[in-house]
């Protein structure tokens, strides 16, 4: 009884084995019995996947600074309304905030349900 048990076990873990594998055997199997008619080949070199855990190399310049940034912003402001014929921009007073009309609470009419 233990030659049928090593028979069994030694088939099973062929089994096991070849399945791990399975490719370049489909690859070799006839016709009829492995890939069909007209599957492409599979290519002679593996695909090559990114390098995921490289970094980067680090910049040669250096980031904006806040002050670089503001100038920029205010660059890009005035020549946005030079081209939209907007006179120059002055500096504004605040806004003062508007009173909601009566009958209002919150900004909404009495009896509106409120955004949550």
């Amino acid at each position: 009884m233990s030659v049928k048990l090593f028979i069994w076990a030694a088939l099973g873990l062929a089994a096991v084995l070849a399945g791990c594998a399975p490719g370049p055997i489909i690859d070799r199997l006839p016709g009829e019995l492995g890939l069909p008619a007209g599957a492409p080949t599979r290519p002679e070199t593996p695909y090559e996947y990114p390098a995921v855990h490289d970094m980067p190399p680090d910049r040669a310049s250096s980031p904006m600074t806040e002050e670089e940034q503001v100038r920029l912003e205010k660059e890009l402001i005035n020549v946005r309304d030079r081209q939209e014929g907007r006179p120059a921009a002055t500096k504004k007073a605040a806004p003062t905030a508007k009173k909601p009309p009566k009958g209002t609470q919150n900004g909404q009419p009495d009896g509106a349900k409120a955004n949550p």
